[in-house]
């Protein structure tokens, strides 16, 4: 599993004219699911999404989780975070896990994220074309993959 987290200020997503979700201050994580994952890495991911230090405590330093700060988190299904282009111009998606078993992966970790950070997350709509718009602060962006063995 892959995630990219990402400090805003703000961040919203739209699919559509009528569907829209939107936090303040918090997290905007991208969330890729690879072939071969299982609630294992959605767990272990969903821990390390809501338990990340990236905020600043009172002396200026990254040193407090989204839930100590009362942030949110805006979650987005994205399985192009698994695209290979080292081969040629157009990416390939093998490394992404299939539709019908990715997705509730995907909903284990939201499940996961919104117990440990004690509140709703919001989400995009799995397998949807979404428009995603963000306030990145900092910028603070990082790329988390479990590990290999868990």
């Amino acid at each position: 599993m892959r995630a990219v987290v990402q400090r805003v200020l703000s961040a919203s997503v739209a699919a559509g004219s009528s569907r829209h979700s939107e936090i303040g201050r918090g997290l905007l994580v991208l969330l890729g699911v690879a072939q071969g994952d299982t609630e294992l890495e959605a767990e272990w991911m969903s821990r390390k999404i809501v338990q990340l230090r990236i905020f600043d405590d009172a002396a200026g330093r990254m040193n407090l989780p989204v839930r100590d700060t009362g942030g949110d988190i805006l979650l987005v299904s994205q399985f192009t975070l698994y695209g290979d282009a080292s081969r040629g111009n157009r990416p390939g998606f093998s490394g992404s896990a299939d539709f019908e078993k990715a997705r509730p992966l995907y909903e284990k970790a939201v499940r996961s994220i919104e117990q440990h950070l004690g509140k709703p997350v919001m989400t995009g709509w799995y397998g949807e074309a979404m428009q995603v718009a963000l306030i990145n602060d900092g910028p603070v962006t990082l790329i988390l993959d479990t590990p290999q063995r868990l």
